[in-house]
């Protein structure tokens, strides 16, 4: 059995609504007093109990081999003081238990806008090369215990991906 190792990297395009479509949606500051519509998060989490906080990140760098998934609820994440950022997604593909590796792709967040993942969208990171970043994240209050499904490409593949 090979313990040999390849990185593949992944090239990471500035996020748009159109691109990202896939996976979810890209939410920017909207003038307040404005009706709810399409460009809103369009949230799931009937659940259970939602969860909103910030969590703090130290430096990840842009490399991984773990991405992840929730089939319960959507995901908000966005980061604080305007700190740009990366994450790598994978669509739903529901009837599946592993990620299409033909169909990751890698996105560059700026610090202006959120983003929502839809149920079952794979996803790794938040990734970045700052010192740390604080996140603001919105899930379920559980999700980190009941739903949450990991695939590691090092044991699947012999893979490590790279955002560049």
């Amino acid at each position: 059995m090979s313990t040999s190792q390849t990185v593949q990297q992944l090239p990471a395009q500035w996020i748009t609504p159109e691109n990202f479509q896939r996976y979810g949606q890209v939410i920017f500051a909207s003038v307040d007093g404005k009706a709810f519509d399409g460009e809103d998060a369009q949230l799931n989490l009937q659940n259970g109990t939602p969860r909103f906080y910030i969590m703090r990140l130290q430096k990840r760098g842009r490399k991984f081999h773990k991405i992840t998934r929730h089939m319960q609820c959507t995901q908000c994440l966005g980061s604080l003081e305007g700190k740009d950022w990366l994450i790598a997604v994978c669509p739903p593909h529901n009837d599946l238990n592993t990620p299409v590796l033909e169909e990751i792709a890698a996105f560059r967040i700026r610090g202006d806008c959120f983003i929502k993942l839809n149920e079952g969208t794979w996803h790794a990171g938040p990734y970045f090369e700052h010192e740390f970043v604080d996140f603001y994240n919105l899930e379920l209050a559980n999700t980190n215990v009941v739903d949450h499904f990991t695939h590691d490409f090092l044991n699947s593949h012999q893979l490590e991906l790279e955002m560049v």
